[in-house]
């Protein structure tokens, strides 16, 4: 029989003891799925496991690496999507690819991490393989990154034309194929996941097109139009603000439905602070939505007829988010024939969507050096 002595010091021995492996807190419960283009790979994480996501090249592949975090999930996944082949490795998470991919969305909530991969460029991938930095990130007190969200908004749409041409023209067919030439532009560059408010011929009520942008955090709203207007030719960019002539407040009234953007979530707090808050974010909103402008009239004057005095101002429904920055795209005027046999020509569409892109790219950066230097 041991002694109370003994007995305490092996107890306390016992207690020193490393825990079993299989007691520590591990990655769990992993699926990989694909729902049309968009391949999702879910797990379970323990509270404040630290992850990251890379790429990698030849072959081409993501590694999800947990550091600090065993895995206990299935040593292999059934291939889904974009992912041939799926395997645990050297203690992270191996996902061979059938083809490039780019970064849809990655979040956690309550231990559950997804994260969302749809089709990309293979120069693009290169890049973010020759980065050597992480995709996405997260752990701990930190929300999970991810690529800032541009959403696309086509005009129109379903029992709304839109504006119909000498030709027959309709606004919402002609606004949605540069919308989703945008997109492919956008997705090809790699900076940015794209999200469009319609995809297809249909209805959108403004006031939802404005909620689409808000619920998901967009970072910038970018909707295309192709109005008519009497004598008017050439392409025109707009931010909120009241009408700068009577052009823009005639555009804007026939645009607007309904005007009920809703409020933003601000913290409990006086009325009076709130009111505060409101008026810094409106005006921070705007400045963002002023640079872009200036990007897109930058980008556009090199390959297109611009409309004089371009960068107008209106109080159009779909600019009018407080919290996301905002900028409405006439790609010229259906009732101007000239404008009317461009619009209809893919390659002038192609060309819109380049000369957009490269205003969204330079936006973009331009934010992150904002940030970075305040930071």
């Amino acid at each position: 029989m041991f002694g109370r002595r003994a007995l305490a010091s092996l107890l306390l021995g016992l207690a020193a003891l490393p825990a079993p492996r299989e007691a520590l807190a591990a990655v769990t419960g992993a699926t990989l799925e694909a729902d049309g283009a968009v391949t999702r790979l879910e797990l379970r994480l323990p509270a404040g496991a630290r992850w990251r996501l890379l790429a990698a090249r030849r072959p081409n592949r993501l590694l999800l690496e947990t550091p600090g975090t065993p895995w206990r999930a299935a040593n292999r996944l059934r291939a889904a999507g974009r992912v041939r082949a799926a395997r645990v490795e050297r203690g992270r998470l191996r996902l061979d690819l059938s083809g490039p991919v780019a970064l849809h969305s990655a979040r956690e909530s309550g231990g559950l991490l997804v994260i969302e991969l749809v089709p990309g460029t293979a120069a693009a991938f290169n890049r973010l393989a020759a980065g050597h930095g992480a995709l996405a990130q997260g752990g701990g007190r930190s929300p999970a990154a991810s690529l800032p969200l541009v959403v696309l908004d086509p005009g129109h749409g379903g029992r709304d034309p839109g504006a119909i041409g000498t030709k027959g023209t309709q606004e919402k067919r002609v606004v949605l194929a540069a919308a989703l030439q945008l997109k492919r532009v956008l997705e090809a560059g790699g900076r940015c996941r794209v999200a469009l408010t319609r995809s297809n011929d249909r209805f959108v009520p403004l006031e939802q097109r404005v909620q689409f942008a808000r619920r998901r955090q967009a970072a910038l709203f970018v909707s295309l139009h192709a109005d008519s207007a009497p004598g008017a030719r050439g392409a025109s960019v707009y931010t909120l603000g009241n009408s700068s002539d009577q052009l823009a407040g005639a555009l804007a009234q026939r645009e607007n439905l309904a005007d009920r953007a809703g409020g933003l979530n601000l913290p409990a707090v006086p009325p009076e602070v709130q009111a505060i808050l409101m008026s810094l974010v409106r005006a921070e909103t705007r400045i963002g939505s002023a640079r872009m402008a200036q990007r897109v009239v930058a980008e556009l004057r090199q390959d297109v007829a611009l409309l004089p005095n371009t960068h107008r101002q209106a109080g159009f429904m779909v600019l009018k988010a407080p919290d996301v920055p905002a900028v409405l795209v006439e790609m010229g005027f259906l009732s101007d024939p000239q404008d009317e046999a461009a619009l209809r020509r893919p390659e002038h569409r192609a060309k819109l969507a380049r000369a957009l892109g490269r205003a969204v790219h330079g936006w973009l950066a331009q934010g992150q050096e904002v940030a970075s230097a305040r930071g």
